[in-house]
């Protein structure tokens, strides 16, 4: 497989996988026994056993105040506080604060996609504000947008629509500019917030009208066709990790989230044409129910074989003088410690590739959880981004080297 990026890119630059199942995975069949680099593998850790090096696990993770079973899906990567109350708003997520600091340095400063997501409710990608940011669910509409490249015609229509909406933009700066000395002091700052947002909206388009006319990648893939059967749910996160990975290989982006929408799953294809007796919800709560368990554990052991594939193909791919899973951090975890019973902490979490000092099972208190954004501020830090803050973190995470 060949894929070439534009130009000529940053030199071994970090970038990030970010992937959540919101069901999470059975936790007795994830989490090894014992710690530090002798730890004895579960049957799960077993799939990646080949990479032992290359990956860390974690027990002992959450966020802090993020309760409330299933509500705190859209908090994974935010950590926002208490989502089941009234006055819940979210946050900025991981990778939009990642893009912030980095700023327009590929084609797309995110790429945030799904798989059986219903995109109306989640996302692992909130904004500032925390609105939520849809995800890509088609990976050959994905194909396209990294890919095709369109007639001269066609980039040049795309040009005037941005100019478009700069001029637009500068009506409005005009506008609210004449209204700024007859207002209080409180809306004067409103002003000047809004203001910041215009400036940050004319940077975007300026970047979208030069990469606009900047020739994309090109790769020897195949297009992909979409899987229209959601019951295909394995295939489907294939085919979207694959998608991922060539975004990353072509420095098209630099950060990808991906949400495994488990919750919105129905009865699905679990070992070749095998059914499920329920739908995923349902299967993840299985009272113990042996045919249940065993189900859920063909299904969690398929996801731990994509990502060692996933792992393997990075690994094996050199993205100049290093591959491109020394290059990358893949965060593999949930909101969810443990669904059957809907509790959210002590969350199975995994970091691998991205230059870490890996091969180990760091424990942390099981009991009074470790903030898992620490691991975020240490991610942040590894993209080489200054901060020793971000959610609801006392710090970078100790003990993880790079």
């Amino acid at each position: 497989m060949e894929s070439t990026g534009h130009g000529a890119p940053q030199e071994n630059p970090k970038r990030m996988l970010m992937i959540s199942n919101n069901l999470g995975i059975l936790p007795r069949y994830f989490f090894p026994t014992g710690e530090g680099k002798h730890y004895t593998p579960s049957l799960y850790l077993d799939q990646l056993q080949d990479h032992r090096d290359d990956f860390t696990v974690f027990s002992g993770l959450s966020h802090p105040y993020v309760e409330g079973g299933h509500s705190t899906e859209n908090c994974f990567l935010t950590a926002a506080k208490h989502p089941t109350g009234s006055q819940f708003r979210n946050t900025i997520s991981l990778d939009q604060y990642a893009a912030e600091s980095l700023g327009r340095q590929t084609r797309f400063p995110t790429l945030n996609l799904g798989v059986n997501l219903n995109k109306a409710l989640r996302s692992l990608s909130w904004t500032r504000d925390g609105v939520l940011l849809p995800a890509i669910d088609s990976p050959a509409r994905l194909f396209t947008l990294m890919f095709t490249q369109g007639s001269a015609t066609q980039q040049k229509q795309v040009v005037q629509k941005l100019r478009q909406r700069e001029s637009i933009l500068d009506a409005i700066s005009d506008t609210t500019t004449s209204l700024k000395t007859r207002l209080s002091k409180y809306d004067r700052k409103r002003l000047d917030q809004y203001f910041t947002s215009i400036r940050e909206l004319e940077k975007r388009l300026e970047a979208s009208g030069q990469w606009a006319i900047t020739p994309k990648p090109k790769t020897d893939v195949p297009p992909p066709t979409d899987i229209t059967n959601r019951a295909r749910f394995i295939e489907k996160l294939d085919q979207m990790l694959t998608m991922a990975r060539l975004a990353l290989q072509t420095d098209s982006t630099r950060i990808v989230t991906l949400m495994i929408d488990a919750f919105e799953t129905g009865v699905f294809h679990y070992q070749d044409d095998k059914k499920t007796l329920s739908g995923y919800h349902n299967l993840s709560h299985h009272g113990q129910r042996e045919a249940h368990l065993k189900q859920l554990e063909i299904t969690d052991l398929r996801q731990m074989q994509l990502l060692q594939q996933q792992m393997e193909f990075m690994k094996s791919t050199q993205s100049h003088d290093e591959s491109l899973l020394d290059q990358t951090m893949i965060l593999f975890g949930s909101n969810m410690g443990n669904a059957n019973t809907h509790t959210n902490t002590n969350l199975p979490i995994l970091l691998a590739g991205g230059g870490f000092k890996h091969g180990q099972h760091m424990v942390f208190d099981r009991e009074k959880n470790t903030p898992l954004s620490n691991l975020f501020v240490s991610m942040l830090q590894n993209m080489n981004i200054e901060t020793n803050r971000f959610g609801s973190s006392s710090g970078r995470l100790d003990g993880l080297q790079f």
